[in-house]
């Protein structure tokens, strides 16, 4: 090996440290609030984007598939059904943390819960933009791992009942800042379901390039063959105009 071969060697390698060590040391001084509000934003708390979601359930043996459009603002989110065609036209808008169902022909929108199902094991608040940072507060937190991947366990519990879950188990990766994997409780601390995370798209946020969610698994805790699956299309950074969440237009 030559001497100016070992020297640029020396000099890659030496990079490859301090960007490892810079990467941790950021990640260190990064508090588990922080982390959770980064992970929230690859799963669509963002200032203007908009998604196509397709979903597949299996039911205890039933199938069934529909096809969303999704545009959120930060916490506000308008979710309107595509197909089947029997629903087309259903709306979900999720706004300051209330939502309400529309649909063609209903007069006005009608209040409902985050928590109610919309199809198989995915609840309404699966679906809109995830704001786990203000809805939860997190009572405690360890280090574990998730498929090889370093992660910070959360254990958070809901501010009120106008959150989708009681309790939820959050682990989120280290490196990556994207949640992975979560377990749904119920108050009195029995799960009932739990969801799988993949990420293969990316955004650029603030001039940064960012992961965004590309599939949600959810399988029931108790009948193991009921899982939904919710694919996410390419995401779509683009200004929304506060308009598209007022409810006064939902019926329009």
């Amino acid at each position: 090996m030559s001497q100016k071969f070992k020297k640029q060697y020396f000099v890659v390698c030496v990079v490859i440290l301090f960007l490892c060590i810079s990467s941790s040391l950021v990640q260190a001084q990064m508090s588990s609030e922080e982390m959770l509000k980064m992970a929230d934003k690859a799963r669509g708390n963002l200032e203007g984007i908009q998604w196509d979601i397709s979903m597949h359930s299996v039911e205890r043996g039933r199938e069934q598939d529909r096809k969303l459009l999704v545009i959120a603002k930060g916490y506000n989110s308008l979710i309107d059904t595509l197909a089947p065609g029997n629903l087309k036209g259903q709306k979900l808008l999720m706004q300051d943390r209330n939502m309400w169902f529309a649909k063609p022909g209903l007069s006005k929108p009608v209040p409902i819960s985050p928590r109610q199902k919309l199809m198989g094991d995915a609840s309404n608040g699966d679906i809109a933009a995830t704001n786990y940072a203000a809805d939860y507060k997190i009572v405690s937190t360890e280090d574990d791992k998730f498929n090889n991947e370093d992660c910070i366990l959360l254990n958070l519990q809901a501010v009120d009942k106008r959150a989708t879950y009681d309790r939820i188990k959050y682990w989120i990766s280290k490196k990556r800042l994207v949640g992975l994997k979560a377990e749904f409780y119920t108050i009195s601390g029995k799960m009932f379901k739990s969801a799988v995370f993949e990420y293969r798209y990316k955004i650029t946020v603030d001039n940064k390039p960012q992961e965004f969610i590309s599939k949600m698994t959810i399988t029931n805790a108790i009948m193991k063959d009921d899982v939904t699956t919710v694919s996410y299309g390419r995401p779509v950074l683009k200004k929304v105009p506060d308009a598209t969440f007022n409810l006064n237009l939902l019926t329009k």
